[in-house]
């Protein structure tokens, strides 16, 4: 079985402010998600996800803002975890570069992150 397509994420600084335009464009997101550091909305079967820096730094320390870049990472669901390190290994035979080594992460699912030969982030993901 093959890494699939689910998932969209954009980091932001303020999700007040972040939600407030996402939904100008149609999205729908719960209420009283503005004071949360994740919110989710579904697109045509897709979940587009927001982040808070705060929350990214919850797992990643060393994150810093793009300079000159996009906030926009792609997520890809895997079926096991084993999958997920597998993935991993196979992009980066492929020219990938890694970000994060698989891990056991405490949201219940084993997560990866790759850099695409482009610098775009690739996360990989399976419940645990």
């Amino acid at each position: 079985m093959n890494a699939r397509f689910e998932a969209i994420g954009v980091v932001v600084a303020e999700m007040a402010r972040a939600l407030s335009f996402y939904r100008l464009l149609g999205l729908e997101f719960p209420e009283g998600a503005e004071s949360e550091g994740h919110a989710e909305a579904s697109v045509a079967g897709i979940r587009f996800m927001i982040d808070t820096e705060e929350t990214i730094r919850s797992f990643d320390p060393d994150w810093q803002p793009p300079s000159g870049g996009h906030r926009i990472g792609l997520a890809f669901r895997c079926d096991s975890p084993a999958e997920v390190d597998e993935t991993y290994q196979r992009l980066l035979a492929g020219g990938g570069s890694s970000h994060k080594e698989p891990w056991d992460a405490v949201w219940g699912m084993r997560y990866a992150e790759v850099a695409d030969p482009d610098g775009n982030m690739v996360d990989l993901f399976a419940d645990l």
